[in-house]
């Protein structure tokens, strides 16, 4: 691991193991090239995140990719997360417009810089895929969380994650189904990944949600800050308050106004009451109900 500026770059072991693969089956430049365009996608969001005032924690080199590890302390909200998102794709947009300009003031074809066109291509697509944790699905989630509550965006996004993953593995076993070649072995590896990730995630939405729930003062105190009018959310007295925690939205602080059967209000309370109102009441064993 090296640290930069606060910032761990380090290789996971498998990767190392590709490495290797790759020096004795004659492929290291081919695979080396492909994994610095990763690192200068995971550069463009790790820079993006820190412009914005996030905290970039590390930049994780993995078999299949990278990862750059962020932490927003409450400072991100659903369009930072977009911008963010969106600069790692950039990079490679951006190394394309240079490589092309390039060949073409050179008047020259080489198959490398057309190798390396073809990889940031690659690697800018697949990772505008609508699945999680890619950053088209990261996209996805902010986009969904701008009009619809935390935990519905949670549901909704992994339900599409789930489902594009699947037709991702099908498109790796189409050859197969046509019969008119072999299965795209690496394709379907990594589509079957990815669908398994988010069905493991699809099942830890409740404590994704009670993650959500524990950060809440951040944004108390930023919308605050910013003079903000709270998100009113009207409900009846209810002896359960899960019901209307899941009504809350991301980058909004909310107040519930309790009414009665005659529809008069009897009670305002803010968000953070009804929070601290559910832990002191939850279970201890965390039960939580399946997403809806």
């Amino acid at each position: 691991m090296i640290n930069v500026r606060g910032v761990t770059l380090s290789l996971h072991p498998l990767f190392v193991l590709v490495m290797l693969t790759s020096i004795l089956t004659g492929h290291f430049i081919e695979i080396i090239t492909l994994f610095t365009l990763v690192f200068i996608h995971e550069l463009g969001h790790a820079t993006a995140a820190s412009l914005l005032g996030a905290r970039v924690l590390s930049i994780q080199m993995l078999p299949f990719g990278g990862v750059a590890v962020i932490e927003d302390q409450g400072k991100l909200n659903a369009w930072k997360e977009i911008v963010i998102a969106l600069a790692g794709p950039l990079q490679n947009g951006i190394m394309i417009i240079i490589l092309l300009w390039f060949r073409n003031v050179s008047g020259l074809e080489y198959d490398y810089v057309n190798y390396i066109i073809q990889g940031n291509a690659v690697i800018a697509l697949f990772n505008l895929l609508p699945i999680l944790p890619l950053d088209g699905g990261k996209i996805l989630q902010a986009l969904i969380s701008l009009s619809c509550s935390y935990h519905r965006t949670l549901v909704w996004t992994f339900r599409a994650s789930i489902v594009t993953s699947l037709l991702f593995c099908i498109y790796g076993i189409s050859p197969l189904l046509r019969q008119n070649g072999p299965v795209h072995l690496n394709l379907l590896a990594v589509g079957i990944f990815l669908l398994y990730s988010n069905i493991v995630d699809y099942r830890n939405i409740p404590y994704r949600f009670i993650r959500f729930l524990l950060g809440r003062d951040e944004l108390f105190y930023r919308e605050v800050a910013k003079g903000s009018i709270a998100l009113p959310i009207v409900s009846l007295p209810v002896k359960h308050l899960e019901p209307i925690l899941r009504l809350f939205r991301r980058d909004r602080y909310h107040m519930v106004y309790v009414m009665n059967e005659q529809g008069r209000i009897v009670a305002v309370l803010p968000e953070q009451r009804l929070i601290r109102s559910y832990f002191a009441t939850r279970p201890p064993d965390g039960g939580e109900p399946k997403p809806k």
